[in-house]
């Protein structure tokens, strides 16, 4: 990628300070970059999309599953892409890609009724398959890629103290999660869910800008090492302690499959009750901004585990966190 390199002016070795901690924080404003592709983002265009579709509810929601189940089969491809590429190449053109499904999505309501006339047809089919198109464009991209390559690259660039970075970046991001319904639906209300989308898009194309400038792949390709560790034998113990496991021997643990169910199971019941969390409330009498409030405290306790796990995983096993959530989850249920 050294063609896509000269477009960059900062050098991580030239920073007063170690640029892990840049990248932490340009890292987890790209977490909340892809706010508009994850389903807290989605969740308060819902009402005014769908009917502007003229579709029902579970109609959108079915097509919002099909968009992301497809989205799903492919992020271990964008996997490959990340390994292969870095985080900056991929996290820019997904941050692209989502930017310009939402213009798309924007229109989707003309879109829709032009290949209707264009068919001569009048059925729920066409804007049904049409935002499931679009889900899967904005999941792939938002959810999936640009979290994922954001995610990544933060963790690369730290080892031992990986575990309170990750604190850190958990405490910006619950925060900006928590509190993107109430501003897209402030958004919404001042400008119609059309404008909203597009200034939203706008505002990805600008950071795409950034991710160019301060995402950088790993420490190692500046002759730096994770944590801006420079003790030769504080690096020798660590890469001692680090046992590294490909995707196809991870795959035959158990652990891999223990870890993945539960955080799938974790993200099939957030993700359904955050999508429908306004007419959940509605069904017990509560309005759209009681509905949508409920995120906040619900940030503040999602912190403050976050916040005390993080650090403990650097100390305790993590085995431990499994048998929680097992428990938790069916609590939840």
């Amino acid at each position: 990628m050294d063609n896509f390199n000269k477009y960059s002016f900062v050098n991580p070795k030239k920073s007063p300070v170690f640029y892990g901690y840049i990248v932490l924080i340009v890292g987890s404003i790209g977490i909340l970059a892809s706010i508009p592709g994850q389903t807290v983002g989605v969740s308060v265009f819902t009402d005014p999309v769908k009917d502007a579709l003229g579709l029902t509810r579970n109609q959108f929601s079915n097509a919002y599953m099909i968009g992301t189940l497809l989205s799903s089969i492919l992020v271990t491809k964008a996997g490959f892409l990340f390994d292969k590429y870095g985080a900056r190449f991929v996290a820019f053109f997904a941050t692209v890609f989502l930017g310009t499904s939402l213009l798309i999505f924007s229109i989707s309501a003309k879109i829709s009724d032009a290949i209707k006339s264009f068919l001569n047809v009048d059925s729920w089919l066409v804007p049904f398959l049409l935002i499931t198109v679009l889900f899967f464009f904005i999941r792939f991209s938002g959810q999936g890629v640009l979290t994922m390559t954001s995610r990544n690259m933060i963790m690369i660039w730290f080892n031992k103290n990986r575990g309170k970075i990750n604190s850190i970046s958990s405490i910006a991001v619950s925060l900006g999660f928590s509190s993107s319904p109430i501003l897209i639906n402030k958004l919404i209300d001042n400008h119609g869910w059309e404008v909203s989308w597009q200034i939203l898009a706008i505002c990805l194309f600008i950071f795409s800008f950034c991710i160019i400038q301060l995402y950088r792949n790993k420490p190692e390709d500046f002759d730096l090492k994770p944590d801006g560790i420079l003790n030769k034998t504080a690096i020798i113990k660590i890469e001692e302690v680090e046992n590294n496991f490909t995707l196809e021997k991870a795959k035959k643990t158990r652990a891999f499959w223990m870890f993945g169910l539960i955080l799938a199971f974790n993200s099939f019941f957030i993700t359904g009750f955050t999508f429908h969390i306004v007419s959940i409330f509605a069904s017990q009498d509560y309005s759209k901004l009681q509905a949508i409030a409920v995120f906040l405290p619900i940030s503040i306790i999602a912190i403050s585990v976050a916040t005390l796990c993080n650090i403990l995983s650097d100390y305790i096993q993590h085995k431990i966190y499994l048998y929680i959530m097992i428990a938790s989850g069916v609590f939840a249920s």
